[in-house]
């Protein structure tokens, strides 16, 4: 039996980044992977990205915002840290999980009107799809 892989996406709050990549690895991953994501706070799951993900085809309403700490006894093949934030707070894991690190803009943060903020959770969806497409082909379908 294949054992599946245990991957972590970790941010700052949870909210967001680390959700959107939670969602694609999950879709992506096929069922080659188990994926958690948490923060090193817990700021809930944005409603925005919620939405930007629904418009991709991709559900991530049910998904809760987790902290590190739930996590400490799971042993992670991978972490992937999405900001860089996590990556200066990131607790090192007594385990032989391999950390990779990108930090993706963050879409909460952004100004404007609507359709402005709309585009930012718009572009950082797209990164975070691009990145997690060639993660799962280049660490997972091997």
């Amino acid at each position: 039996m294949l054992m599946k892989k245990k991957i972590l996406v970790l941010c700052t709050g949870n909210s967001c980044r680390s959700q959107m990549a939670h969602g694609y690895l999950v879709i992506m991953g096929n069922e080659k992977v188990d994926v958690y994501s948490a923060g090193v706070e817990t700021h809930g799951v944005n409603p925005k990205a919620i939405s930007i993900m629904e418009a991709d085809g991709i559900d991530i309403s049910g998904h809760t915002s987790n902290h590190l700490d739930e996590y400490r006894n799971i042993e992670f093949e991978y972490v992937i840290t999405v900001c860089d934030h996590a990556k200066e707070r990131c607790p090192w894991f007594p385990n032989r999980a391999v950390l990779f690190h990108e930090n993706f803009p963050d879409p909460a943060k952004a100004k404007g009107s609507e359709e402005e903020v709309h585009k930012a959770f718009e572009h950082t969806r797209n990164l975070i799809k691009t990145y997690c497409r060639e993660f799962i082909n280049q660490h997972i379908n091997i």
